[in-house]
């Protein structure tokens, strides 16, 4: 979904970024769940800290010079028209569960799908609010 027409200021990006993360995120812990059977198959996750650290050092650059400044990672990049590039990473902590008890790491899966939609939920609720605000004030 290509919601860069949406951003109309900082705050809209940074909601925007969520956004985009989220769904990214949404497809690797489907396929997570989708290939937990196949042999040799192995967890992965996207970096969600280096995602929020990324955002905490934006955010404070914001606060601190009214710029918006989005730094990359190792395994997040931030693309300058549109999009996040987030390298999917190996999620050791699901790895060793899957080996351990195959109900407790489908049980993580969903925990983490769960509070991934709520996140991106949360994300696309403050935009919608801040472009409702906008037009009113247009």
């Amino acid at each position: 979904m290509n919601l860069q027409g949406l951003v109309r200021d900082n705050i809209s990006e940074l909601l925007v970024r969520i956004i985009e993360f989220t769904e990214n995120r949404q497809k690797v812990l489907v396929r997570n769940i989708n290939r937990m059977n196949q042999p040799d198959f192995v967890p992965l996750d996207l970096a969600v800290d280096e995602f929020s650290d990324s955002l905490n050092v934006a955010i404070g650059e914001y606060l601190r010079h009214n710029r918006l400044v989005l730094c990359d990672t190792e395994n997040v990049k931030f693309q300058i028209d549109a999009g996040i590039e987030a390298q999917p990473i190996v999620d050791t902590e699901a790895l060793e569960l899957l080996e351990e008890s195959r109900n407790e790491y489908v049980e993580m899966q969903i925990s983490k799908l769960l509070e991934n939609a709520l996140n991106q939920r949360v994300a696309a609720e403050l935009l919608k609010e801040r472009q409702a605000v906008a037009c009113s004030v247009r």
